[in-house]
Formats: structure tokens, C-alpha cells, sequence
């Protein structure tokens, strides 16, 4: 079922919800109609199911890349150097499931746009822990607020990864988010 989600995820994610349909995902999954309907019930809950199993790697990316053993500074860097990656070439071409999930679903699809805000806010936590750390480590510039920089800077990676995908070239993009984040810190 795993592999199934996972071959699941890149369809949905390549084509969007709406245009994904059954004969997509049967060919991904490799399952017949029926088992695919006595596994997962139906296409709109293969996406929550897929759709969770993205946010489960974007969260555990993050928590690796802003531990909070790690020194704040680089690990926002780090964590931006991991966006810029996947904004880049044809990853950014693919761009990000959840921005294309919001874009298309999240007003229309309760569930969907449940996740979504879930996940934002799990960003904004984790990125405002970042700077919290950074502010009493004494590195933010004066007067910068952390969950404000952290709102800022979520903001910004979400347009940015609207923006990269009709023009994925990480040069342009990592002189943008070093000049934002030069913004916040010392």
C-alpha cells in the first residue's frame, strides 16, 4: 500500500487532483479497479492519502534541517538551501504539491485545505522556533520579531515556489532569499 501511495503521490502530483483520472492512477499503482477501491475506497481519499504522505516528508525534512540542536542561522539556511533545490531545474518545473493543492483545491475541499492550513502552521511554528533561537542567541537584527519573520518567510517560500515554476533558475533565487533573510539577521 505504501508503493501504491507513493506511485499515487507523483500522479497527483504531476497532474493536479481534477486532471488525474482512474486509468492514471491504476497504471501508477499498478492495482486493478477493484483492488484499488477495497484498499483506499476511492480517488479522493488516494489523494488525502498521498497528500499526507508529502506533508510527512516536507515535516520531516524540516525537522532535520531546523533542529533544534542545530545553530538557527545555519539551520535556516539549511532549510532555504533545501527549498531552493527542489525550486530548481526540473523540480521546480514539477513544483510543490501542496502549492498546487492549494491553488486547486483548498477553497472548494474542506479536507484538503485542512491539511494544507496544518501544514502551514507546522512550517511557521517550526520556522519561528529558528529565529526564536537566533534572537536569543543575539544574531536577528534589532526590532525583528520572530513568529512575524517566520509568517514573512513562509509567505515568500510559498510565492517563490509559484514564481520558480516558470522560471527555475537557483542563481536568480538564492541571491532573493539571501537578501530576505539578510534582512532578519546580523
Amino acid at each position: 500500500m505504501d508503493a501504491a501511495v507513493e506511485r499515487a503521490m507523483g500522479v497527483f502530483w504531476s497532474r493536479g487532483y481534477h486532471a488525474t483520472a482512474l486509468p492514471d492512477l491504476l497504471r501508477a499503482t499498478r492495482l486493478s479497479r477493484g483492488s484499488l477501491y477495497a484498499a483506499f475506497g476511492d480517488k479522493h481519499s488516494l489523494f488525502l492519502l498521498a497528500l499526507d504522505r508529502y506533508i510527512a516528508d516536507a515535516v520531516a525534512r524540516m525537522d532535520v534541517e531546523l533542529a533544534p540542536a542545530r545553530e538557527p542561522i545555519d539551520g535556516l539556511r539549511a532549510f532555504l538551501a533545501g527549498y531552493l533545490d527542489r525550486m530548481s531545474g526540473a523540480n521546480g518545473r514539477r513544483g510543490c504539491l501542496l502549492v498546487a493543492t492549494a491553488m486547486e483545491l483548498a477553497g472548494q475541499d474542506a479536507e484538503a485545505g485542512r491539511r494544507i492550513a496544518g501544514f502551514f502552521k507546522v512550517m511557521e511554528a517550526r520556522v519561528a522556533d529558528a529565529f526564536s533561537r537566533a534572537k536569543t542567541a543575539g544574531k536577528l537584527v534589532d526590532g525583528v520579531e520572530p513568529s512575524s519573520a517566520a509568517r514573512i518567510l513562509v509567505c515568500f517560500l510559498w510565492g517563490l515556489r509559484v514564481v520558480a515554476k516558470t522560471a527555475p533558475t537557483r542563481i536568480t533565487w538564492q541571491a532573493t532569499v539571501n537578501a530576505l533573510l539578510d534582512r532578519f539577521i546580523r
